[in-house]
């Protein structure tokens, strides 16, 4: 332990020397990090990382996955929920039977159950090296809310897939009617479980006298909670998650104080970036030994690359041609949409050709894969368990290095989303200010005349927001003053709550007023 904390501390580090660095070179840092894991990993001396399979998923999901729940605009999936269905459900399902179907042909001694493990391991596509690449180039905000929410859902659906397989290999048989009662439950009670778990959690917000750090130390635990109760009732820990995370996301503004919003999302990044950084450079750090074991079970590296590549190129084409079938079910289904103008039968040929490129493998991929047990429930070693690694490992560093660094360039050259007519990142935010500037006036001078403002400061806050200045002055303010300024941000808080249910007004940028509002809020209690 003593000599595995300061390489853990050092490793932190590195990984923040990293994310530097790939900022500046403008590359998703994940790719930078699974090289230098892999460079790392030829240093002589340093100390293995074990993590036991069955902590991995325990470890990492719940937070990442809670995170992602809160981070993603619920507006923006019950807007598309069609395509995001399509692609967390039905493309990762035909991902995995593709790679079961083809490994089974080619691999020797490859089950079918084999390679629905392996499927099932490496069709999640990863949202971080997504949201890492996409900081470098526009598209439009309806495809980044497919990516986000086909992100949040596709674990999901994958770890069911892996979880039967890891019970067909173990059992040697599947039973189709038991499977349909089993993925029942794990959907409906992983749901129900995540609902419950977030409301009860919303209460304990509510109810208790926390602060903001205590705030923080709740949503910490809730994730883990929520994973540990659906999974010891057989159901699905990460729809749990998700249910939940989603669940208190979307009231966030009834239980939690300003304080807390603005401390926890600042805690929360960080959390997310270290836990990130950390797998990234463990698929790097842990190949070698990978490799170690291919050679003990006799199989040479140059046909486990040979299949680590295989199936990459199964992953590209099976999701490039659910992209597009996808877009041609779209059409059959619902005519209307195959009229319009030049520009939007274009960017409907673009957008298959954007999601399709984006299946960076990462997290999930390597977390599922860690989980494989040593030992099946009779005690033989598990079969396969080093070259399921070993492909898993090269499929999550092909798909990085290939699809993380040529996307970028795609996007750049092809000029498939100049044509856009969504509202640009400053007009959209004007917007939003514009209606808050206008129903705040609205409300000082109702407050106004009813008697309620009669002091100087708040006469001079109603000409600041008549002049769009959005800062009072900063003197010291009399409680009475600074109480119904309170009042006003909250009033605002609530019409911004309201305001989102414009489907032309991006929620992101409806959270990024309110979180004006919060840092407002949080000076004005200073004064």
């Amino acid at each position: 332990m003593h000599e595995l904390l300061p390489f853990m501390l050092a490793l932190i580090v590195v990984i923040v020397l990293i994310e530097m660095l790939a900022d500046k070179l403008r590359i998703a840092y994940p790719i930078l990090l699974v090289v230098v894991g892999l460079m790392l990993s030829f240093i002589p001396g340093l100390p293995t990382i074990q993590i036991d399979p069955d902590m991995i998923f325990f470890i990492f999901l719940p937070p990442l996955l809670f995170e992602a729940s809160w981070t993603i605009s619920f507006k923006e999936m019950k807007k598309w929920w069609r395509m995001i269905s399509s692609f967390a459900f039905i493309v990762v399902f035909f991902s995995a039977l593709t790679v079961a179907l083809l490994t089974n042909y080619f691999i020797p001694g490859f089950t079918l159950a084999l390679g629905f493990l392996l499927g099932g391991i490496v069709s999640p596509p990863d949202a971080v090296s997504t949201g890492a690449i996409m900081k470098f180039v526009k598209i439009p905000k309806s495809t980044s809310a497919i990516l986000e929410g086909e992100s949040l859902l596709n674990d999901a659906s994958s770890l069911i897939i892996v979880r039967f397989a890891l019970v067909a290999v173990g059992t040697g048989q599947f039973i189709f009617k038991t499977a349909i009662v089993d993925f029942s439950w794990m959907v409906i009670g992983g749901i129900g479980i995540g609902l419950l778990g977030g409301w009860l959690f919303m209460q304990a917000h509510k109810r208790l006298p926390t602060d903001a750090p205590s705030d923080i130390v709740f949503t910490l635990v809730e994730p883990y909670l929520l994973y540990w109760a659906a999974e010891q009732m057989h159901s699905s820990g990460v729809l749990a998650v998700v249910a939940g995370g989603l669940f208190l996301s979307t009231r966030r503004l009834t239980f939690l104080s300003s304080s807390s919003r603005i401390k926890g999302s600042s805690f929360w990044e960080a959390l997310i970036f270290i836990l990130n950084g950390i797998v990234f450079m463990i698929i790097g750090l842990a190949l070698p030994e990978v490799v170690k074991g291919l050679r003990e079970d006799g199989i040479p590296l140059n046909k486990a690359i040979l299949y680590g590549a295989a199936v990459t190129v199964i992953l590209i084409g099976t999701r490039m041609i659910s992209s597009y079938g996808a877009m041609i079910a779209t059409i059959i289904f619902r005519p209307s949409l195959r009229l319009g103008s030049e520009i939007s039968r274009k960017r409907r040929f673009a957008m298959p050709l954007l999601l399709g490129w984006t299946g960076m493998r990462g997290v999930v991929s390597l977390a599922a894969a860690l989980s494989i047990p040593l030992t099946l429930p009779s005690g033989e070693a598990f079969p396969h368990r080093n070259l399921i690694l070993f492909v898993t490992f090269v499929v999550i560093l092909l798909t990085l290095l290939i699809q993380g660094l040529t996307l970028p360039y795609i996007i750049k050259r092809s000029n498939l989303f100049n044509f856009t007519r969504e509202l640009s990142e400053e007009e959209a935010k004007t917007r939003v200010k514009n209606h808050l500037v206008v129903e705040t006036i609205r409300l000082l001078k109702e407050k106004q005349e009813k008697g309620l403002y009669k002091d100087s400061h708040l006469e001079k806050m109603i000409a600041m927001w008549e002049h769009k200045i959005s800062q009072p002055e900063n003197l010291r303010m009399p409680e009475s003053s600074k109480q119904n300024y309170l009042e006003v941000l909250e009033s605002q808080r609530q019409f911004l709550a309201t305001l989102n249910k414009d489907p032309e007004l991006h929620e992101e940028y409806i959270n990024w007023q309110i979180r004006q509002i919060d840092l407002e809020e949080e000076r004005i209690r200073l004064l």
